[in-house]
């Protein structure tokens, strides 16, 4: 097995943006089991996550993910991963193994400290723009994401610790990405993460897809 058991534990920096999404838009991309948790009239949380985990990770990989909704199921809250796109083949065939997540191979380019781009093949996916904080507090985090597989649906714990700072960021994702459609448009809050340590737990049933 290419792959390493859960929980990974993995280690780097990464940028978070927040955004407030239209419901209606991202409902088809979202099991109808879970409901999608109304922060404003119309609109819930989406979230662009990117990443680069270095030494001391069980695999070094860098990360997109787009989180289209904040979601519950049966008391249980999470986000919803629609898209996610990694550049090692381990990290792929783990992720989808593990956690049913939809991950695929993608290209990164860091400029650390200031832009990141992600390319699939000859198509760009994202760009985010962002500047270095000036000002960081260390602070311990957990939260939870859905995912499906065989018919299961199923929720993850993340536990992660990091210096977090407020910034600033431009998003740009061009209208052949797969993801342009959620209207991610600006972040209205953007997050950095440094000496970032992230541990992912292997995910639990909580209930059955098409019943």
């Amino acid at each position: 097995m290419p792959y390493p058991q859960a929980p990974w534990t993995l280690q780097g920096y990464a940028i978070q943006t927040l955004h407030l999404v239209n419901i209606d838009r991202v409902r088809p991309l979202i099991p109808l089991e879970l409901e999608i948790i109304s922060v404003w009239p119309g609109k819930t949380f989406g979230s662009v996550y990117l990443s680069n985990y270095g030494s001391g990770s069980v695999l070094e990989y860098s990360e997109l993910i787009i989180a289209s909704a904040l979601v519950s199921y049966q008391r249980k809250i999470g986000a919803w991963i629609s898209h996610i796109y990694v550049d090692n083949v381990d990290s792929v065939a783990g992720g989808q193994e593990i956690w049913g997540l939809p991950k695929e191979l993608a290209e990164f380019t860091w400029e650390q400290g200031k832009h990141v781009t992600v390319h699939q093949g000859n198509c760009r996916l994202c760009s985010l723009n962002y500047n270095q904080q000036s000002l960081a507090w260390r602070q311990r985090l957990s939260a939870s994401s859905f995912s499906a597989k065989d018919g299961n649906l199923l929720i993850f714990p993340a536990e992660f610790e990091s210096l977090l700072g407020l910034i600033g960021s431009k998003l740009e994702i061009p209208a052949e990405s797969p993801f342009y459609g959620i209207g991610l448009g600006q972040p209205w809050l953007t997050v950095r993460c440094e000496q970032m340590s992230l541990r992912v737990d292997a995910p639990k049933v909580v209930g059955k897809m098409g019943i």
